[in-house]
């Protein structure tokens, strides 16, 4: 059996915890955002994101809507 046979119909896009976005991407809503800093100009910000993927990604947290 081929993983990616497998695979290539439990994508991010058909998963139950993905929220699509714009451009093909969205957020994968399976856990809890996770805090992320960056600075700016000498400012540092922090923000919490769920991770942002492709439609077309995929993991083994896949669940049918």
């Amino acid at each position: 059996m081929s993983t990616t046979a497998s695979t290539s119909t439990k994508t991010c896009s058909s998963c139950a915890h993905w929220k699509a976005e714009e451009n093909n991407n969205g957020e994968c809503r399976r856990h809890a955002p996770q805090v992320v800093s960056f600075e700016i100009d000498s400012s540092l910000s922090i923000e919490s994101k769920f991770p942002t993927t492709s439609a077309s990604d995929w993991c083994g947290d896949y669940e049918e809507k």
